[in-house]
Order: C-alpha cells, then sequence, then structure tokens
C-alpha cells in the first residue's frame, strides 16, 4: 500500500516538477499540447497530441457535456405517443432514455479521465525532451519513435488492443453494474417506455432486509452459503479425482492408458450444454434413471429407510433440494473430471524422477510418495489454476442452470418471494433476477457483492500462494 502510494505521489509530483521547472514549450504545452514537440522540432508528434485535443474538446461539446448535464436526474421528460388523426400516424416525443444517458455519462466521464492521464504524461514527456536537449543527448525522430515500438517498446504495441478489450468488454460494463445499482431500475422503470432515477444506497440496504414482503436478506444469506460450498466442493472433488484418474492410467500396471484416456477426453469432446441437458432428462422424475431404479427395487427401498417421501413414486433426483444439491456435486465431477486429469497428468510427468526413486530406496510405500511428495508437488504447479477454479465454480452459470431450469421449483415461499431458489447460485439467481423479472438493479447489487468475493478471495489466496520462494523444495 505504501508503494502505491509513492508512485501515486511521484506521478503528480513529476508533474508538478515539469510544470515548475519547464521552460516556455512545456508551459505552452498547458494550453496547446502539441507546443512542447513543435519546440524540440517533433512536428508529427506535435500535430497528433493538437489532433488529440481538438477531437477531446469536440467530444466534450457534442457528447459529453449533453449526456452530463443530465447524469444528475437521469432524464426527465417522459416517453409519449401520440396519434395525429390529421396524418394517420403516431408521433413520438423527443424523449429521455435514462440507459442510454447513464451509458454515456460513464464513457463520457471515463474518456475524460483517460485524457487527464494523457494530458499529465504529455507535459512530463515534453519536460523529459527539454532534459534531455540540454544535456546534449540524442532526441528521436518520429520514425525513430516508430522503430522502437516494435524494437525496445514492442510490450506497448502488444498490450495495446488487450488493454482496449479489456476497458471496452470489462472496465466500461463494471463501472455501468456499479451505477446501475444506485438507481431503481426494474420492470415499473423500464426505458425508453419510463424513466429511472437514483436512489442512492436504497438497493443495498433492500438486499440485506427481511420483512413479510421484502425476503432479499433471506435469500442473499442461503445462496451464499449454497454458492460458497458448492465452489468448495466442486472444486475439490473434480481437483482429486482428477489426480487420482491421473494416477491411475499413468500407473505401469494400468493395462490400455490411452484407452481410458481417450475415453475421459471424449467426455471433454462433448459440449458441456448437451451433456448437462441430456443428464436433466436421464435424472427427470420420469426419466430413464428413475424407471431402472423403480425396476430393481431401488425407490422402495429409499424410501424404506426415509431417504425419499413415502408418497412419492420416484426418486426426487433434481426436484427435492437436498438430492438436488448432491446430484448436481455428483453430476459436475463427471463433467470436470477429465479437464482436471489432462492438467495433471502434465503436472505429474514433471516430477522430478530422482525424488521418487530415493523415496523408494528410503523405503516409502506408494502411498507415502503419493501424499508426501506427489501432492505437494501438484499443489505448488497448480495452485493458481485452483484458484481460478475455485472462483470459476462461484460463477459456474452453465452446470447449475441447465440442470435446474425448468425441473426445479422452490418449496420455500420467503425465496419465491425474491424470485430465488435453492439451488441457485449468486449468478443464477442474478441472471434469472435480470432476464425473467427485469430487477436490473437488485442484479447489480449482487453481481458487486459477487465481484468483491472473488477479488479478495483471489488476491488474498493468491498473495499466500507465492509467497517466499518455495522453488527451492522441489529442487
Amino acid at each position: 500500500m505504501k508503494n502505491k502510494k509513492k508512485l501515486s505521489g511521484n506521478y503528480f509530483k513529476d508533474f508538478g516538477t515539469a510544470v515548475a521547472k519547464g521552460d516556455m514549450g512545456v508551459k505552452l504545452s498547458l494550453l496547446v499540447m502539441g507546443a512542447g514537440y513543435f519546440a524540440r522540432k517533433q512536428i508529427i508528434n506535435g500535430l497528433i497530441m493538437i489532433a488529440l485535443e481538438i477531437v477531446f474538446i469536440m467530444t466534450c461539446v457534442f457528447y459529453a457535456a449533453p449526456n452530463l448535464a443530465k447524469f444528475g436526474t437521469l432524464g426527465t421528460v417522459q416517453f409519449e405517443q401520440v396519434f395525429d388523426p390529421l396524418t394517420m400516424t403516431s408521433k413520438v416525443n423527443d424523449y429521455d432514455n435514462s440507459f442510454l444517458i447513464l451509458l454515456n455519462s460513464i464513457i463520457a466521464l471515463f474518456i475524460i479521465a483517460v485524457f487527464i492521464l494523457v494530458y499529465i504524461g504529455n507535459i512530463k514527456a515534453v519536460y523529459r525532451l527539454q532534459v534531455r536537449k540540454e544535456a546534449g543527448k540524442h532526441i528521436n525522430t518520429f520514425r525513430e519513435d516508430i522503430r522502437a515500438l516494435f524494437n525496445e517498446k514492442f510490450h506497448i504495441t502488444l498490450l495495446t488492443l488487450p488493454c482496449l478489450g479489456i476497458i471496452l468488454m470489462n472496465i466500461i460494463p463494471i463501472l455501468v453494474l456499479v451505477a446501475v445499482a444506485f438507481t431503481n431500475y426494474d420492470q415499473q422503470h423500464m426505458p425508453p417506455s419510463a424513466l429511472f432515477t437514483w436512489v442512492g444506497w436504497k438497493n443495498f440496504k433492500q438486499l440485506f432486509t427481511n420483512s413479510t414482503t421484502v425476503t432479499f436478506g433471506y435469500s442473499f444469506g442461503k445462496i451464499l452459503i449454497w454458492t460458497l460450498e458448492w465452489a468448495l466442493l466442486a472444486t475439490l472433488t473434480t481437483f482429486i479425482g482428477g489426480i487420482l484418474m491421473a494416477q491411475f492410467i499413468n500407473n505401469k500396471k494400468t493395462k490400455l492408458p490411452k484407452l481410458w484416456r481417450t475415453l475421459f477426453m471424449v467426455a471433454i469432446a462433448v459440449p458441456q450444454f448437451v451433456t448437462l441437458l441430456l443428464v436433466r432428462n436421464f435424472f427427470a422424475d420420469s426419466g430413464i434413471v428413475n424407471t431402472i431404479c423403480s425396476n430393481i427395487g431401488l425407490t422402495d427401498f429409499l424410501k424404506s429407510i426415509g431417504l425419499v417421501n413415502s408418497n412419492l413414486t420416484y426418486i426426487p433426483f433434481l426436484t427435492n433440494p437436498t438430492w438436488a444439491k448432491v446430484m448436481i456435486v455428483l453430476i459436475n465431477i463427471w463433467v470436470g473430471v477429465p479437464y482436471q486429469m489432462l492438467i495433471a497428468t502434465g503436472v505429474l510427468m514433471n516430477i522430478p524422477v530422482d525424488q521418487l526413486e530415493s523415496a523408494r530406496i528410503d523405503g516409502a510405500n506408494s502411498f507415502q510418495i503419493f501424499w508426501k511428495i506427489t501432492m505437494p508437488y501438484v499443489l505448488f504447479i497448480t495452485g493458481p489454476s485452483l484458484i481460478t477454479d475455485f472462483v470459476k465454480n462461484i460463477n459456474n452459470f452453465n452446470v447449475i442452470y441447465l440442470l435446474t431450469q425448468d425441473v426445479y421449483v422452490t418449496s420455500d415461499q420467503l425465496l419465491a418471494n425474491s424470485n430465488a431458489k435453492e439451488v441457485d447460485l449468486l449468478v443464477t439467481w442474478l441472471f434469472r433476477l435480470t432476464n425473467e423479472y427485469y430487477n436490473y438493479k437488485i442484479a447489480s447489487v449482487i453481481g458487486i457483492l459477487v465481484f468483491i468475493i472473488c477479488a479478495a478471495f483471489t488476491l488474498i489466496t493468491f498473495t499466500q500462494t507465492i509467497k517466499g520462494n518455495r522453488e527451492e523444495d522441489f529442487r
């Protein structure tokens, strides 16, 4: 944290130094961004900066200003459609679209923030040119600057497009998500036919509120617990299963290892949504699995020991809360183990052979070698991947949604009041709120909380994983 404060302090300190000690070219750059380059005879760079400044000013006048002027209210003119009997047509007024105002305003603010950083960077850059000139050092021409982008600064060239992609696909949507969480954007306030406005922290309070009509607090607590339980179980079962399967296939005593590996590769080749939809039909109340269980007497046996309700003629694999959660974890093992098996296979092939031979000479049995050498090595190598899998499972939409959609019906009225189900993860609940009930305001709050949970877990665990120099332990 201290290093970050120091870096940000130096960033603005260097800007102050450039303004204070800069010559006339640097100071003119405060008004005309290309002036400093013109003073160093870098005409093309100067023209580029002036063009950038002109584009920014025009963007502010014709795009940013009109939207930011309405940002405080998110629009005041309601949509109206009036039928004109003279022309026999319907006329629509010049109405405000709250969502477009919000989106355009955020983009405008983002553009302004980026320009400020570019503006400060420009002043510092022309000051560095001044210092180089005063020191009698060579100042690059425009061609040399372009050539540098493909040599010593090639990393900047490579990162440009990915950074733009991250901004467009991640940063701006996250900013919009955060903004929507502070509005009353829902089914009753749907643009363009209706306006929505700012409501402050009301949605956050509502998510943690329980009353006779508002049960979001109750639903959030139950779904959060199940989400974390699911993420832990799904990650551990597939991870351990993948290692054990890789150990089995790569064991010298295993016959036809290529056949076994191919069979599991087929499970990966089939699209996941196809597998999940087929499995959902297999385990339906009237599916083939229930038919087989009934014919062999398993259903009656489960009734006799109390695992199935006596008034049912089937096993509620995907329609009972407890059964559904267990089946979801088991089905995910079938879907997820082949991926982990391939990862584990690559890791196991790179375990130092001398360590394994030393352990055998010292009298260690197979289990001791696996527990003391193989597992620590695999955990060290796949630690970051394991963390990623846990976060991915928190947001594992496919398995939960495809297995339970149109099959599972909640019996908990408090959950139903919040448009949630016992088997929902936070991400599937969020999707249901937006796609089926158009409750964007609460969905945005949930999205922010999911982001905070995933970010906090990732930062903490990655920090602990990479802390210290553990590579020496495996040499």
